[in-house]
C-alpha cells in the first residue's frame, strides 16, 4: 500500500486552469480535486476541461453537497465526467457542511434535516452506482459519528472531514467509528491544514489562525517542513489507520513539492 496526493485547485482563467492540471499531472499528483460553493466556478464542467488536458490524473469534485442536487442531476454529470475522463472521475460527496445551507436557498433546494441530509446522500450514491458505468469510486465526506457510521456503509474511501485543530488521536477515533460499523477495508483521506510555518490563505485570513497556535494545539494537519518527518508521520498513521491519501491545499503545493519528490522515489 503506497502513499497518494490530491491537489486542491480552482480555475481563474480557462489559460490558467490548464496550465495548473497539466503542472499537477507532471508534478505527480494522483488526483485533481476541485471545490464545489457558489463562490467557485461549478466542478463538473471544470473537470470536465481538466479531463481534455489530462491523460493519468484523476479528477474529484471535493465535494458535493448531495441535497444542492437532484440525483438525477448527480447522476448524469457523473456519467458525463465518466465518459470525458476515460473513467478517470472520482465522486467526491457529503450531506453537506452547515454553511451550505444558505447555498441550499439560493438554488431553490430544500434542506432538510441533518438525518433527510443523509438520507439524499445515501439513495444518490445507490442511484449513481446502479445508473453510471463505470462506477466511479464514491468518496464521502464525513465528521461526526452519525455521518461516519453511514459513509461506513457505503463509502469506497471516507475523507475525514476533521477540523483544521483536529488532533491525532481525534483522527484515530473518526477511524474508530468507521471500522467499527463495516467489515469492508475502507481506505481514508485526510487534508494537509499547514507545513512549516505556513497555512492556506483562508485559515490564516478568514479564520485567524496561526501555525504555532495549531502546532501547540496538536493539530495533525499541520506537518513539519522537514521531508524526512514528514515521511514518517505520513507513513504511520498509513499504517496505523489506513489514511493512505493527502490531499493538499493549492497555495501549499510549493512547500509541498519535496516531500512529493520524495515520496515519489
Amino acid at each position: 500500500m503506497s502513499m497518494n496526493f490530491g491537489i486542491v485547485l480552482s480555475p481563474r482563467s480557462g489559460t490558467d486552469w490548464v496550465r495548473a492540471v497539466q503542472g499537477a499531472e507532471q508534478q505527480g499528483y494522483r488526483t485533481i480535486l476541485m471545490p464545489d460553493t457558489l463562490n467557485t466556478p461549478s466542478p463538473f464542467p471544470a473537470l470536465a476541461a481538466a479531463a481534455a488536458v489530462t491523460t493519468t490524473v484523476r479528477l474529484r469534485p471535493n465535494v458535493i453537497a448531495a441535497p444542492l442536487r437532484t440525483t438525477a442531476t448527480t447522476v448524469r454529470e457523473t456519467a458525463a465526467l465518466q465518459l470525458l475522463s476515460d473513467g478517470r472521475f472520482e465522486l467526491g460527496i457529503g450531506s453537506g457542511r452547515p454553511e451550505a445551507r444558505s447555498d441550499a436557498g439560493r438554488l431553490g433546494m430544500p434542506w432538510g434535516s441533518a438525518s433527510e441530509r443523509r438520507g439524499i446522500l445515501a439513495a444518490t450514491v445507490a442511484a449513481v452506482r446502479a445508473q453510471v458505468d463505470p462506477t466511479p469510486p464514491i468518496v464521502v465526506a464525513a465528521n461526526g459519528p452519525r455521518m461516519l457510521s453511514a459513509a461506513a456503509e457505503f463509502a469506497d474511501r471516507i475523507l475525514l472531514a476533521a477540523s483544521p485543530q483536529a488532533t491525532e488521536e481525534q483522527l484515530a477515533e473518526m477511524v474508530r467509528v468507521v471500522r467499527d460499523n463495516t467489515d469492508r477495508d475502507i481506505r481514508f483521506t485526510h487534508q494537509l491544514v499547514g507545513i512549516g510555518d505556513r497555512l492556506p490563505y483562508w485559515l490564516g485570513t478568514h479564520l485567524g489562525l496561526t501555525a504555532d497556535e495549531l502546532r501547540a494545539g496538536g493539530a495533525a494537519g499541520v506537518l513539519d517542513s522537514d521531508p524526512a518527518a514528514i515521511i514518517d508521520v505520513l507513513e504511520s498513521r498509513r499504517e496505523k489507520y489506513g489514511i493512505d491519501e493527502l490531499v493538499v491545499p493549492g497555495d501549499l503545493a510549493r512547500d509541498f513539492a519535496p516531500m512529493l519528490t520524495r515520496f515519489a522515489h
